[in-house]
């Protein structure tokens, strides 16, 4: 059994791809996934399963979409990813509030190339720091007014979902008991 986190991209901004969490955790546990506890609004689930992650990110992308409807992108780490992220934090020599510091989660390895665009955009005062799956950006100006546009994140060639460092923080945080 690995203690494994689920971040579903794009549930419950406004009234688009409505998920109630109470029933998210009947979803995981229905497939047989043990603790489910979620955090917040925004599709973060943690859990204990067998399975690697790839195939709970597909198991629990597939009920999603055959019990409620939706076709979500869903992304799964374990809780050592999860440390290792924190640990890695690339870009911690810059931040100074973690409301406006993201973690996107890639599902699967992002293009080198997009990786490099992606980098290499002229976005000052932002950030933005790949790292194994994960791309790290800081947007010092708060992030809904990012330089960044969503759109960007295509030219990695998975989908990917961002956290904001708390976010990132506390869902490893309930990781420890389990």
């Amino acid at each position: 059994m690995s203690t494994q986190i689920a971040f579903l991209r794009g549930v419950n901004l406004g009234a688009h791809n409505r998920i109630a969490m109470a029933d998210l955790r009947a979803l995981v546990e229905g497939l047989g996934y043990d603790d489910a506890r979620t955090y917040l609004q925004s599709g973060n689930v943690v859990f204990t399963a067998r399975p690697k992650p790839a195939t709970t990110a597909k198991a629990i992308r597939e009920a999603i979409e055959a019990e409620l409807g939706l076709s979500v992108p869903v992304v799964v780490r374990t809780a050592a990813e999860i440390a290792t992220v924190v640990q890695t934090n690339v870009l911690a020599d810059v931040v100074t509030d973690p409301a406006r510091y993201l973690v996107h989660f890639a599902d699967g390895t992002p293009d080198a190339a997009g990786v490099e665009a992606l980098e290499g955009l002229e976005i000052a005062p932002e950030v933005i720091r790949a790292a194994g799956r994960e791309i790290y950006q800081w947007c010092p100006d708060g992030v809904s007014k990012s330089k960044v546009k969503p759109a960007s994140f295509r030219r990695l060639k998975v989908p990917v979902t961002g956290r904001n460092w708390t976010t990132v923080q506390r869902v490893l945080a309930m990781t420890a008991d389990m």
